[in-house]
């Protein structure tokens, strides 16, 4: 073994990877040691990998991976790591996303008055699906160590779209700069916000993931009653804006706190690894997440405008949604939940729910019936939306959770790109909400009988913890 690398012995015998931060540096920055084929070389790299991949399951470093930071000390050196909260990434990220619903009923009564819902979706559920498709890259990017300089670069690309919706008056504005701009650059912030909370957790990893996502809700929540209550004061340009300078605070303190755990692997098998599908586990869980996608966020995306339709007042229809949003933020009871029985079995459970909430929506006659209606669907919501990544890590070794968990969310965005304007042309078609519904809640519930599937290929049972 040469100077260069360190022997295998020293590589077992240190305790954590902040420990070894001055032999194998790993953040995006690659010295002659970190890339010398001998640390590459696979034998070393699994015995590595395999030490530190032991998951501490809690433990104030762990913990304030999820949810501040910390300092401590390494034996040989003094060291300071930052670990900024993973919640941050997802408030700026998916909070603004699953907020379409607004943005849908505002340009259907204001600013795109002469375009059909249908059309107006397409903005919104291209937006969910290029959230997804970039994982494939920044799934691959994240596991080889790449991971600073993509993030602050979609961090300046989803500040200035912000910027620019302001600005926009015509569809193909809004399609470019809301849809594919504030998509693509989500996509390369949130993906790698849920590896390194996975780095750092194994038992008790449904609880981490869902305090992260706790930001999603949080977001979810600010923006529509953000917007409900600055639209009248201050128009919807301005209003827009507050949520560009919002943005760049909440991103600007992740870009310089946030920080992976473990040191980057080159596992074999390039971008997408055809090899994971010869599990059956993983290629029938990949099918239920884009069936279930078909469906999932139709009532949200529509919920404000069937407000409407019932008699619900303009202004309090973006409650609504910050109901169903604030709903969704009881989901950390789901990570606990999950450590007991598993992360599909809850899914299973809560999913079933949000796919008979869906059909159920469009038979509210009332305000009463719909904020009933809204919480139950934002509550069980969560449950798929914050722990769907825990059976991607278990179904595979760590150092490639990157790329697996990439791959899945990649495959989502074909479910998430269709589903919006397929439930509004049967909308449109129908004159109502209610075939959507049953389209819609339909595809969720189908999807559960699909990871009922993938549970049983993987434990080889009907029952079990998974």
């Amino acid at each position: 073994m040469s100077k260069k690398s360190p022997s295998i012995e020293v590589l077992q015998g240190i305790d954590s990877a902040s420990e070894i931060s001055h032999v194998l540096p790993y953040d995006g920055q690659k010295t002659k040691e970190a890339v010398d084929p001998e640390i590459l070389d696979e034998q070393l790299s699994q015995k590595y990998v395999t030490h530190l991949g032991e998951a501490p399951d809690g433990g104030l470093r762990a913990w304030l991976v999820v949810l501040g930071r910390v300092h401590f000390k390494s034996i040989e050196q003094s060291l300071t790591s930052l670990h900024c909260s993973a919640a941050l990434v997802m408030f700026s990220t998916l909070g603004p996303s699953l907020s379409w619903g607004m943005f849908q009923a505002y340009y259907e009564e204001n600013l795109l008055l002469h375009t059909s819902p249908s059309t107006i979706a397409w903005i919104g559920s291209t937006q969910y699906a290029l959230m997804c498709l970039p994982s494939l890259a920044t799934g691959r990017m994240f596991d080889l160590g790449y991971f600073k300089i993509p993030f602050f670069a979609a961090s300046c690309v989803l500040v200035a779209c912000t910027f620019l919706i302001a600005e926009c008056t015509q569809f193909w504005q809004l399609f470019l700069t809301q849809g594919v701009g504030l998509g693509v650059s989500c996509g390369f912030l949130f993906g790698p916000a849920v590896v390194i909370v996975s780095h750092w957790f194994s038992k008790r990893r449904g609880l981490a993931l869902s305090l992260t996502t706790v930001g999603t809700a949080l977001g979810s929540i600010v923006f529509p009653v953000t917007a409900q209550n600055l639209i009248p004061l201050i128009g919807f340009k301005w209003t827009v804006r507050v949520f560009g300078f919002i943005l760049m605070a909440t991103l600007g303190t992740a870009n310089v706190l946030l920080k992976r755990r473990l040191p980057p692997v080159n596992v074999r098998g390039g971008l997408f690894n055809l090899k994971a599908f010869r599990n059956k586990a993983f290629t029938v869980y990949c099918i239920s997440g884009i069936t279930i996608l078909l469906g999932f966020y139709t009532e949200l995306i529509y919920l404000s405008v069937s407000a409407a339709a019932i008699g619900v007042s303009t202004d309090f229809s973006f409650y609504i949604l910050a109901i169903a949003n604030a709903a969704s933020a009881l989901r950390v009871s789901f990570g606990l939940m999950s450590d007991r029985i598993g992360a599909i079995n809850t899914m299973a459970i809560m999913t079933t729910v949000t796919g008979i909430a869906t059909i159920a929506w469009p038979f509210t006659e009332n305000e009463s019936q719909l904020i009933a209606i809204a919480a139950i669907y934002g509550f069980s919501l969560g449950a798929y939306a914050s722990l769907y990544s825990a059976p991607l890590v278990a179904m595979g070794q760590m150092e490639d959770a990157g790329r697996r968990v990439g791959m899945f969310v990649s495959l989502l965005a074909f479910g998430g790109i269709a589903g919006p304007p397929i439930s509004g042309a049967i909308s449109t078609t129908t004159g109502g909400f209610i075939a959507a519904g049953y389209y819609s809640g339909g595809t969720i519930i189908f999807g559960v009988v699909l990871l009922l599937v993938a549970r049983y290929l993987h434990l080889g049972r009907l029952w079990g913890k998974f």
